[in-house]
């Protein structure tokens, strides 16, 4: 009586064992029936910006929809915040398979992969159509496809809108920026741009901004309208010209360790989520702009939209010159596109 009872504690103990296994990703085969269960995945998803922000928003459509197609077989948990830590850290994580997924910005990018570094280069799109029809073209694909040789898997590119000069003083030209002191993130491209408008460039950590501004350590700084408003920059500055000296778009991306280990048909299914997740994010950035504009409008915040860009570029021209020859591939493919 003992020995039996022994045999089917024994038993429960090995079954309960081989539950576990199949439930933790492991294929388990069924004796049975003489198929294969296709593996179980639990991924993580880095994300630096609130759980509200257009990019936060993309990522989870693309998990969502990668847990539909999968019937939950794939899950993939969204940290947003810095959870995980900076952009920079994160792609670093990436390349050595600690971490499976993330959204980062093209600027980071570049010190991972220069052919990204093309997105720094001032005003080389003529509007975010522009950058789009270069983003979906073949040049666009190839240069997601790069990021391979870095460890990477490029999935698809999110839409982060254009970054724009705003100050204590109108402007309305390049001139007007002439003895002005522009807070700028530490990258050559952004001083040199300085440098051409008479400026003076100031790097300075993101978080020093506010204050600089208060009291006039600085006369301006640059981003996007959302950043604007909610570093609430806005209270300490009330021009903003609409220069769209940048467009610099996001990446939503893979380890290649991790995406090695799956089969063709899954990278298929996480690749087309991706892809599909896009329409909604740019919607998502679309309305979240266009809001963020009018609550500038509404704290006093004077506006100054630019309709002929062409004086700004001519301004730029040098620092495009000097920069432009480590991208000739990327700008030639670019500037057959503009319209």
């Amino acid at each position: 009586m003992k020995s039996k009872k022994w045999l089917a504690a024994c038993l429960a103990v090995v079954l309960g064992a081989g539950i576990m296994v199949a439930g933790c990703g492991g294929a388990k085969k069924d004796g049975a029936a003489g198929d294969t269960q296709k593996p179980k995945y639990t991924f993580r998803l880095a994300e630096a910006h609130p759980s509200d922000y257009p990019t936060t928003l993309g990522d989870k459509k693309f998990a969502e929809l990668v847990n539909e197609r999968s019937k939950g077989r794939i899950q993939i948990k969204v940290f947003d915040s810095a959870q995980l830590g900076d952009e920079k850290s994160v792609v670093q994580q990436i390349q050595m398979g600690s971490l499976e997924f993330t959204r980062v910005s093209t600027g980071n990018l570049a010190e991972f992969n220069k052919a990204f570094g093309v997105f720094s280069l001032p005003y080389i799109f003529n509007d975010d159509a522009h950058v789009w029809r270069y983003l979906d073209s073949e040049a666009g694909k190839q240069l997601l496809a790069s990021l391979d040789k870095s460890k990477m898997v490029g999935l698809a590119y999110y839409s982060s809108g254009s970054r724009s000069f705003y100050t204590k003083n109108p402007v309305k030209t390049p001139e007007d920026l002439k003895g002005m002191k522009i807070r700028v993130i530490q990258n050559a491209i952004n001083i040199d741009l300085m440098k051409a408008f008479g400026a003076s460039a100031t790097p300075m950590a993101y978080g020093e901004v506010f204050s600089a501004l208060q009291t006039g350590v600085i006369d301006g700084a640059e981003n996007n309208a959302p950043s604007f408003l909610t570093a609430s920059h806005n209270q300490a500055v009330k021009n903003y010209v609409l220069d769209s000296h940048q467009r610099v778009p996001e990446v939503l991306m893979m380890s290649k360790l991790a995406w090695d280990k799956l089969s063709e048909e899954d990278r298929s299914l996480i690749r087309q989520a991706a892809l599909d997740s896009v329409q909604y994010q740019k919607e998502q950035w679309d309305r979240f702009d266009k809001d963020a504009m009018d609550k500038l409008i509404k704290s006093g915040v004077v506006v100054t939209e630019i309709k002929d860009v062409k004086p700004w570029q001519d301004a730029a021209k040098p620092v495009v010159e000097k920069y432009g020859v480590d991208f000739k591939a990327e700008l030639e493919a670019i500037q057959k596109l503009a319209k």
